[in-house]
């Protein structure tokens, strides 16, 4: 499974663009992308961007990194602080209605 990181663009180069994501600064290529600005955010896998994606996106992104991140740590991930930012709903908060649907197609 590829991971998509999110990363601002902070700088550009022909080709490039410096960016900065969960702690990280990269030199990343934009060619699949076309043009960028300075503040545009990227989402980046093995140093190329793959995508642009709004700010809002990026943040339902790493929301959802963080909540992986946790789990591999071994933390409690339930609990509506850790889930208030991710764009899912685990099934663990559904309803059985929910569940049906999602697993059946059934709604």
């Amino acid at each position: 499974m590829c991971i998509g990181i999110p990363m601002q663009v902070l700088s550009l180069e022909p080709g490039h663009a410096n960016c900065q994501g969960r702690g990280q600064a990269r030199r990343v290529r934009t060619a699949l992308v076309g043009s960028v600005a300075a503040g545009d955010w990227l989402l980046v896998f093995l140093d190329s961007a793959q995508e642009c994606i709004d700010a809002q996106r990026a943040q339902e992104i790493n929301a959802t990194l963080d909540l992986l991140e946790a789990v591999l740590q071994g933390h409690e991930t339930n609990t509506p602080d850790r889930l208030d930012h991710v764009a899912f709903e685990l099934p663990s908060r559904m309803s059985r209605e929910q569940l049906l649907a999602l697993s059946t197609g059934i709604y």
